[in-house]
């Protein structure tokens, strides 16, 4: 199975520096194959035969506090379902960059997104958030795009895209 690994807290802000080609290897020291880095973002792709995407989570998470001493929250993607959420997106996401900023966030199971949607406080006329596909989309006004307008909880929310 072909995956995306979003890795939380790591190469932001001089923390957790982690070199892409240290993480290409030990993705592959793993026995994960066709592994590939996205800039310094923390984003991997990588093939696997295991089918569970939290088993693989874990393991990526254990080896990465193993070889580099850092604790970052994993969410592993099954190519099926990255493909669903660009593929079925809410009707205009993403289609005005100029005006909106966009952005989808994948949760860490146990916590789904239709339950963490209505806990969200936003900004009238300003922020809009959908769930579907498994993820919170979320786009809010560029001009008003610094503004703090939606409340987030860091344990729930694990990763943006």
């Amino acid at each position: 199975m072909r995956y995306l690994a979003l890795l939380r807290g790591i190469n932001v802000g001089g923390k957790n520096i982690i070199k892409m080609p240290d993480l290409r290897a030990c993705f592959d020291r793993l026995g994960l194959d066709n592994v590939t880095t996205y800039i310094q973002s923390g984003n991997v792709l990588f093939d696997c035969k295991l089918k569970n995407a939290t088993k693989v989570s874990v393991a990526i998470e254990e080896a990465l506090a193993s070889e580099f001493s850092c604790a970052s929250a994993v969410v592993v993607v099954p190519e099926a379902q990255l493909e669903k959420v660009v593929m079925q997106a809410p009707p205009s996401f993403g289609t005005d960059p100029a005006a909106y900023r966009y952005d989808v966030v994948f949760l860490r199971p146990p916590f789904r997104a239709r339950d963490v949607l209505p806990t969200i406080s936003l900004k009238t006329g300003v922020d809009e958030a959908y769930e579907a596909n498994g993820v919170l989309y979320f786009q809010r006004l560029t001009a008003r795009a610094t503004q703090i307008t939606f409340r987030r909880s860091s344990a729930m929310l694990l990763t943006k895209a």
